[in-house]
């Protein structure tokens, strides 16, 4: 059974998936620019260690989030 989050609750390692964005207008744009869109596979790689940004791999590339904007990302896994 799948559980449904936002990304920024993912641990270092862990798979999920792009269920939909929450987030507004140019965030909202940016975010589904770099490949996030519904169905994309996402491994949270590294939590910095205060915990922001986050390393995330999407789509082969290396994306460092906010959390700001990775709490707007709603994911499933």
């Amino acid at each position: 059974m799948s559980s449904i989050t936002s990304l920024n609750c993912l641990k270092e390692g862990q798979k999920a998936r792009v269920h939909s964005l929450i987030s507004q207008n140019n965030i909202k744009r940016r975010l589904q620019d770099i490949g996030l869109i519904e169905g994309t596979e996402v491994i949270c790689l590294h939590k910095s260690p205060m915990g922001d940004p986050v390393a995330y791999l999407i789509r082969g590339a290396v994306i460092a989030l906010r959390e700001e904007d990775s709490k707007t990302i709603i994911v499933c896994n």
